[in-house]
């Protein structure tokens, strides 16, 4: 019986994966109005990766945004992270699909978006971090929140050792430190042993979020 091959985008896509270092999740700039400006700029300023995280569409609606996300990362060589829903990735043709601990069983979407999509884990200890760091069929994990954040209210913040507990795994595959992550504490998330992160308000609300974003894309390249 002949063992199942990888497909040329499956590979395509994991070697993208292992040289990102900058993962994005923002909502869609309903309230500012400038979506296809932001990714431009953010997925132009270094930006490997970026996730449509808003809470409440829609599936129509969020179909809708994702395809602006589509454009913008087939423009930039970026890839297209959809968050939770495994009909919507299979749907736009997303690259990733990230599931959190209660969301559906890496098996099940699996059966839904095919061998093809990446398929990302939350973990908020280390009994989930190393779980995922071995879990058939996921392709990377986050680590996190390293400090509180809003935009997981009253989630507990697991810290720095988290991020020293996945670094002492030594896991095969890429991982992601996230929470509260910013220009003026990366050295201290670096320090700890991350060499990928997750941002959000650091990109989502900068002045000049090009800018921003090559600055933590540079400092993270200079130090993998």
């Amino acid at each position: 019986m002949s063992r199942h091959l990888p497909s040329d985008r499956a590979v395509q896509l994991r070697a993208r994966l292992g040289r990102a270092r900058l993962y994005l999740c923002t909502d869609a700039r309903e309230k500012q109005g400038d979506l296809p400006a932001f990714l431009d700029a953010v997925l132009g300023g270094g930006v490997d990766i970026v996730q449509l995280r808003q809470k409440g569409l829609e599936a129509k609606q969020e179909i809708e945004y994702l395809r602006e996300f589509r454009a913008a990362c087939d423009r930039h060589g970026a890839l297209l992270a959809v968050n939770d829903r495994a009909d919507v990735a299979h749907a736009v043709q997303a690259d990733v699909l990230h599931l959190g601990q209660d969301d559906l069983p890496v098996p099940a979407a699996r059966a839904i978006v095919g061998e093809d999509v990446l398929i990302g884990r939350s973990t908020h200890s280390d009994e989930q971090a190393a779980a995922a760091a071995a879990e058939p069929g996921v392709d990377y994990f986050c680590c996190g929140p390293v400090w509180p954040t809003p935009t997981k209210p009253g989630r507990h913040a697991p810290g720095l050792p988290l991020l020293e507990a996945a670094t002492a795994l030594r896991p095969a595959r890429p991982w992601f430190a996230i929470g509260g992550i910013d220009a003026g504490n990366l050295d201290r998330v670096l320090a700890a042993g991350a060499e990928r992160i997750v941002v959000v308000r650091a990109l989502t609300e900068a002045a000049d979020p090009a800018a921003a974003a090559a600055g933590l894309a540079a400092r993270l390249h200079r130090e993998s």
